[in-house]
C-alpha cells in the first residue's frame, strides 16, 4: 500500500466543550450547546435546559469506560496534530469528518425556540469543521450539517459551506418523525437540485435525525438503563447491529421513490451501515421488480441495482465473512474506521478491534491490489473530490 492513499470514509470530530459558547453571542450562552458538570461530577452536554450525553460518549475508542471528564479524552479525538499522528500510525491518509452533537443530538437543537439560535448552532459547527480541514491538503474532508427543519435555510447553508470547502452534507433519513415531509418526498427537490448543481453528496449516517426518545433508548438515558450487566451488553449489541442495517430502508427508499430518476447526477452515501446485507437487498429489489413484470411495464426505469451502481455508495469496516461479495459492487463501496466511536477500528483494553493498517494489509493480500485500491482510495477520491478530482 506504499503508493495508495487510504481514505477513511467515516470518522468523527469530537467537539471541544467551548465550540459553541466561544462562537455565539453572549445572549445565547445559557441556551446554546455547552458542557456542564452534573450532580455526580460528570461532564455532559446540555442544550437549553435539556441534559444530553456525556461529553466523552462519542470519544471512547479502545477504552474500557467512558471518561467522566473532558480532560481524560484522547487528544486525537479533537486536536488536529494528534489526529494526524493517529492517522499516520494507522495507514490512513485522509479522513472524512462527521459531527457528534449536531448529528446525534440534533433533536435538542431543533427544540430550541429561537430560530436564529438554532441556525447559529449549525453554522458554528460547520465553521469549526471548515477551519479544522483548512490547509491540510485534503488530509481532512469536512461535511456540512444542515438545519434540516428549514429547507430554505438548508439550501442557503449548503451554498455557504460549499464555498468554505465542504464536500457534502449530512442529511437525515428520519425527517418524517420530526413532522416533516419524508426524505424522498418531492418537497425536498429544491434542496436536492441545489446539491446536485453544486456537486454536494447527500450522506446518511445512521443515527442522524433520531428523535429524543430514540436517542434516550440508544444511550440508555431517561430511566431506561437495564440493571443486569448481561442484559445491558446484549441489548447494546442487538440495537447497534440492527441500527447498522436500518439504512437498508433508506437505500430502498432512495431507489424505489423515483428520487434517483429526478436527480441522476446526485450521489447518496449510506454511512456506518455496513456492506454485507446490501447485495441481498439489491438482488431482492431486482427480483421483486422484474418478477412482477415491472421492467416491461415501465421500460424507462432502470433496475434497482442499476440505480445503486450509478449513484449510491455504502461502507464497511469490521466485516469479514461477506467481503468476497465486494467484487459485485467494486465502485460503490468505501472503507471506514468510525474513529473514535466505541464500535470503531481502534484496538485497546476495551476493544478487540485490529489496527486499521493491519486490517488493510490483510484485505489487500486477500482480495488483491486492484479491487482494494478502488475501495480504499479511488471511490472516495471521486465522491469527495479529493486532490482536486
Amino acid at each position: 500500500m506504499s503508493d495508495m492513499r487510504v481514505i477513511d470514509g467515516d470518522t468523527h470530530l469530537s467537539e471541544p466543550p467551548d465550540l459553541f459558547t466561544s462562537r455565539l453571542p453572549k445572549k445565547w450562552q445559557g441556551q446554546a450547546p455547552r458542557v456542564e458538570v452534573n450532580e455526580v461530577g460528570e461532564h455532559r452536554w446540555r442544550v437549553g435546559q435539556s441534559w444530553l450525553g456525556p461529553v466523552a460518549a462519542m470519544s471512547v475508542a479502545g477504552a474500557v469506560d467512558v471518561p467522566a471528564r473532558w480532560e481524560d479524552v484522547d487528544p486525537a479525538c479533537y486536536e488536529r496534530e494528534a489526529r494526524l499522528r493517529w492517522m499516520d500510525a494507522n495507514g490512513i491518509h485522509t479522513q472524512v469528518l462527521y459531527p457528534n452533537v449536531v448529528a446525534f443530538e440534533g433533536h435538542a437543537i431543533m427544540a430550541l425556540e429561537d430560530p436564529e439560535l438554532k441556525l447559529a448552532c449549525i453554522r458554528a459547527n460547520n465553521d469549526h469543521f471548515a477551519e479544522f480541514a483548512a490547509g491540510t491538503n485534503d488530509r481532512f474532508i469536512a461535511l456540512a450539517s444542515m438545519p434540516f427543519w428549514d429547507i430554505d435555510a438548508s439550501i442557503t447553508e449548503m451554498e455557504r459551506c460549499a464555498e468554505a470547502g465542504h464536500r457534502g452534507v449530512v442529511w437525515a433519513a428520519t425527517l418524517v418523525k420530526h413532522g416533516l415531509p419524508a426524505t424522498t418526498d418531492p418537497y425536498w427537490d429544491r434542496f436536492y437540485g441545489a446539491a446536485q448543481a453544486m456537486g454536494m453528496s447527500i450522506n446518511f449516517h445512521v443515527g442522524v435525525g433520531y428523535t429524543e426518545a430514540q436517542i434516550n433508548i440508544a444511550n440508555q438515558r431517561g430511566g431506561m438503563v437495564k440493571t443486569n450487566p448481561l442484559d445491558q451488553a446484549a441489548d447494546q449489541a442487538r440495537r447497534t447491529a440492527l441500527g447498522f442495517m436500518s439504512n437498508g430502508r433508506t437505500i430502498a427508499d432512495l431507489i424505489m421513490s423515483g428520487l434517483c430518476d429526478r436527480f441522476p447526477d446526485l450521489n447518496f452515501v449510506s454511512v456506518e451501515s455496513g456492506f454485507g446485507y446490501v447485495p441481498y437487498l439489491l438482488e431482492s429489489l431486482d427480483w421483486q421488480w422484474t418478477n412482477a413484470g415491472n421492467n416491461k411495464r415501465f421500460p424507462q426505469r432502470l433496475l434497482p441495482s442499476e440505480y445503486f451502481r450509478r449513484q449510491i455508495y455504502t461502507m464497511f469496516w469490521f466485516e469479514q465473512d461477506t467481503l468476497p461479495l465486494l467484487a459485485l459492487y467494486p465502485d460503490n463501496v468505501l472503507f471506514e474506521t468510525d474513529f473514535p466511536h466505541d464500535t470503531s477500528l481502534t484496538p485497546g483494553p476495551g476493544s478487540n478491534a485490529p489496527r486499521p493498517k493491519d486490517l488493510i494489509d490483510s484485505h489487500i493480500e486477500t482480495y488483491g491490489v486492484d479491487l482494494m485500491r478502488r475501495i480504499l482510495q479511488d471511490n472516495a477520491t471521486k465522491l469527495y473530490r479529493v486532490g482536486g478530482q
